[in-house]
């Protein structure tokens, strides 16, 4: 009927603009990643018709899956490898991953004025100072530990840069998942 096939192209128009939302979420260092993944299994489950059909498939939802758990460890693990890549220790790689997370909230709250770049600042400039604190508690001297931070700060700006990248390649599964079912 007509209404099935108006109701169809509602639900996919939603989903891209939820699906943009969860990529515009990720610019402020928030998980959008899941949302663009429960997003897109909440429009599968309501039309599912078995593994490989419906309008949003199984390989689908385990590719957005997939996409997703490594946007969240690229993102994390950006800091710290960055820091540990500089010769950071390993309580300078702990300080840049919850440095980040710390800087991310601090960027978005002082930083306001630059909306996206005030979280992105804030969760690099936090990852660099979370790993400089974790070097200085370890015993490192300010030199070393300077270098780690910048490691640290450099990684996890690439690292958000990453999981933007998968939130833009999520979205694109999906709108491919509905225009070539």
């Amino acid at each position: 009927m007509w209404w099935e096939q108006t109701l169809l192209v509602l639900a996919a128009v939603l989903l891209l603009m939820v699906n943009a939302l969860g990529v515009l979420l990720v610019l402020l260092q928030m998980p959008g990643t899941w949302l663009i993944l429960l997003a897109t299994a909440g429009v599968a489950w309501w039309r599912w018709d078995g593994w490989n059909g419906g309008l949003i498939s199984g390989w689908t939802l385990l590719i957005l899956l997939a996409l997703a758990v490594v946007g969240e460890i690229v993102e994390f693990v950006a800091g710290a490898a960055g820091a540990t890549q500089a010769g950071a220790s390993k309580r300078g790689a702990a300080g840049a991953i919850l440095g980040g997370i710390v800087g991310a909230l601090l960027g978005a709250v002082l930083l306001a004025f630059l909306p996206i770049l005030g979280i992105l600042i804030g969760a690099s400039l936090g990852a660099g100072a979370g790993s400089i604190l974790g070097d200085l508690w370890a015993g490192r001297a300010w030199r070393m530990a300077l270098v780690g931070g910048k490691g640290a700060a450099i990684g996890r700006l690439w690292g958000s840069v990453a999981k933007v990248a998968v939130a833009v390649l999520m979205w694109l599964v999906a709108a491919a998942a509905i225009v070539w079912p």
